[in-house]
């Protein structure tokens, strides 16, 4: 930004002249000169005491709020700056350099509205803009949504400063405020060819190339951009959006933290932060930022439902209730925020209440496919399944990718009798998720009704090997090799049965014996409580938690190479446990 005080030595000889007819004044001259000398060599906190010192002794002569605006827009105190210059118009209409200096605070602080009539008179008079000006005048426009008129501008300003790469960068982002990503783009890319080290157009095209899904090279950009200026919270920002839009949400979080570090104001990073840990399973620890941005931002409705739903995956339905219910009460047309509160009444079995959202959700959006599946779900915990029929039906039909409205009817299909259509249903539920073990066996179960025992064999077979540790399929499996006639088969599957029932029950017992000895670990029994171990480890040596407590026992009778031996088990049963 350059000082204008293109009409000083003018200004000067105006005001010797005037305070020369003036010995009073004699003060205020010198401390002009002063001023003037200083701000000619680059001293501007001198020339500022200087020409406050004008404005304190002469404050009827123009020149001097003039000069001491000039200066002050300069050193970036645009307030203050505004505050001298409109001084300086009201004493002489006419100064132009008080003109371009007021158009330029006023746009550097935003008042865009005050800024605009300047400039357009400014241009009116023919008078010779500087490049900044013009700059200044283009962010102006494009503040007033003049888009085409402020490419114009800045067009204008390249023309006389053909190698200011921060001019192009300007260009670049009023287009891409036209969402003109291409041209955005190219003139950003001009920007850096000029200047390959300026760092907010590296951040600005990262910003377009994400927005183009281009992200591996958005991310270049936005790295590149915060290596550049590690202080700047918003290329942090990008870099941790970028990152999200490329399923990257645990290497995003550290640029959300360094955001927000570097900028405390930045909400948005406390958002994003939170919404990542949310969508990595880190729920807990997203509520506390969801609630910073609640109390910075009470009418931000997404944050509201997003810790609504936090609060739910943390099995707290009951305190996100009221975080959805303040959602609704400032859109009650958000048709996701009647459906999480339903999900959470749902959790809390209050099956009325979420009909209610549900269906409320519904009138909103009665294509949603998620909506009539939820509403299906508390319909079928009611045992009213025509309606849940009904609902899942709809459902299947408005998304036929999704696995889980076809299997909750084939499962409601089963309990009515009707094998055929449950098969079918299960059938299609299948296809969308192969990996559901529980499905294949209650389809081979389904098979075996129907007598179709080779179906039912397959069925069974992808369930055990999906889930092998379950003896139920086992035994099914059993029975329909019995009806096929492969009894030696039969016969295998129901040793295998019995041994993983057996292998149940004794973790049942151990699991049970460790729970009794850490209560009595917790009120010092510690001999008691190693018994209890002890019968634990006794009834299924392969349970990790029981060698676990009982080193945690023998170390607190003092007995450390017991407990390390107990810890080396234990670490040799779980090898991947912290």
């Amino acid at each position: 930004m350059l000082l204008r005080l293109s009409s000083l030595t003018c200004v000067l000889l105006l005001a010797s002249a005037a305070l020369a007819q003036r010995t009073n004044l004699q003060q205020a001259n010198e401390a002009f000169h002063a001023g003037y000398a200083a701000a000619s060599n680059g001293d501007l906190a001198t020339a500022r005491q200087q020409f406050q010192r004008v404005v304190q002794l002469a404050p009827q002569i123009e020149e001097g709020h003039s000069a001491l605006g000039a200066v002050l827009c300069q050193l970036g105190e645009y307030p203050a700056a505004i505050t001298q210059l409109e001084a300086a118009l009201k004493l002489k209409p006419a100064d132009q350099a008080a003109q371009q200096n007021l158009a330029l605070a006023y746009a550097q602080t935003g008042a865009w509205q005050k800024a605009l009539p300047i400039f357009e008179n400014l241009e009116k008079s023919q008078a010779a803009l500087s490049p900044d000006l013009l700059a200044a005048y283009a962010r102006a426009l494009a503040s007033a949504q003049q888009f085409s008129a402020a490419i114009r501008e800045t067009k204008a300003a390249i023309a006389a400063a053909p190698q200011n790469a921060m001019l192009y960068d300007q260009l670049g982002s009023i287009y891409a405020q036209m969402q003109n990503w291409p041209e955005a783009q190219n003139t950003f890319a001009e920007a850096l060819r000029l200047d390959a080290g300026l760092a907010s157009a590296h951040l600005h095209l990262g910003v377009v190339l994400a927005n183009e899904r281009q992200l591996p090279l958005a991310i270049e950009e936005l790295t590149t951009a915060a290596q550049l200026g590690p202080k700047n919270a918003a290329a942090q920002l990008e870099l941790g959006k970028a990152l999200v839009s490329a399923n990257q949400d645990e290497n995003a979080i550290p640029h959300f933290q360094q955001a927000a570090a570097l900028d405390p104001n930045l909400i948005e990073a406390e958002d994003e932060q939170a919404r990542a840990l949310q969508r990595i399973g880190k729920e807990k620890e997203s509520v506390s930022l969801f609630e910073k941005v609640i109390v910075a931002q009470p009418l931000n409705t997404s944050a509201l439902t997003n810790l609504g739903l936090a609060l739910v995956q943390m099995g707290k339905a009951k305190e996100a209730v009221p975080y959805y219910q303040r959602a609704l009460a400032i859109n009650a047309n958000d048709a996701t925020a009647h459906q999480d509160l339903g999900v959470a009444y749902l959790q809390e079995s209050d099956l009325d209440d979420a009909i209610r959202e549900f269906r409320a959700g519904l009138a909103l959006a009665p294509e949603n496919p998620q909506l009539h599946y939820n509403l299906g779900l508390a319909f079928k915990l009611k045992d009213d399944l025509p309606h849940a029929i009904t609902e899942l039906e709809a459902a299947a039909k408005l998304d036929a990718s999704s696995p889980d409205p076809p299997y909750t009817l084939g499962i409601l299909y089963m309990q009515q009798g009707r094998f055929d259509d449950a098969a079918a249903q299960l059938r299609a539920a299948l296809e969308r998720r192969p990996e559901n073990g529980d499905g294949w066996a209650m389809l081979g179960s389904i098979y075996k009704q129907q007598a179709k025992y080779d179906d039912a064999a397959a069925a069974l077979r992808k369930a055990i090997a999906l889930l092998p540790n379950q003896p139920g399929t086992h035994i099914t499996l059993a029975g329909v090799l019995q009806e096929q006639g492969k009894k030696d088969e039969a016969v295998a599957e129901r040793k295998v049965a019995a041994d993983l029932t057996r292998v149940a029950v004794n973790r049942q017992r151990a699991t049970f014996a460790t729970n009794t000895g850490n209560l009595l670990l917790q009120k010092g029994q510690i001999a008691d409580a190693i018994d209890r171990y002890q019968d634990a480890i006794g009834s299924d040596p392969t349970y990790a938690e029981a060698h676990t407590q009982l080193a945690a026992a023998y170390e607190r009778q003092g007995r450390a190479a017991d407990a390390a031996a107990e810890r080396a088990k234990a670490a040799a049963l779980e090898p991947n446990r912290p």
